[in-house]
């Protein structure tokens, strides 16, 4: 069982930057792939980051790439996402969720999810 919090969300006007964090229970953080999906409000569910075990792999949404960096810290149980740049159509709700499968993109290959946290984007 892995528990996931996320942290960071807030309000911020366009251009502007936010650096959002996931921490993890459990003593084996860096076996799983880790990614970043939002979620806005009547929308399904997007992918926007992911990062293997290591961190020497990222693969990022066209739509958040040159904006947006995922990287880890094994030893603190944390994956973060530094959005920079941000836009309004980034509004969402932002979730951390991990993986056994690798990194990737398809929501269903992650088996545990984070409670989401709440960035919007002021115009």
């Amino acid at each position: 069982q892995v528990q996931l919090v996320e942290s960071g969300g807030g309000l911020v006007q366009a251009g502007g930057s936010l650096r959002l964090s996931c921490a993890a229970s459990g003593r084996t953080f860096s076996s799983y792939a880790m990614g970043w999906f939002r979620q806005a409000p009547g929308k399904e569910r997007e992918f926007a980051a992911t990062i293997n075990w290591s961190g020497s792999n990222t693969v990022y949404a066209d739509s958040v790439k040159g904006r947006f960096t995922i990287n880890r810290d094994n030893a603190k149980n944390t994956v973060y996402l530094q959005m920079n740049s941000l836009k309004p159509e980034d509004t969402a709700v932002y979730y951390c969720a991990a993986s056994v499968y690798g990194l990737g993109y398809r929501e269903d290959q992650y088996r545990y999810w984070g409670q989401g946290t709440q960035v919007t984007v002021s115009s």
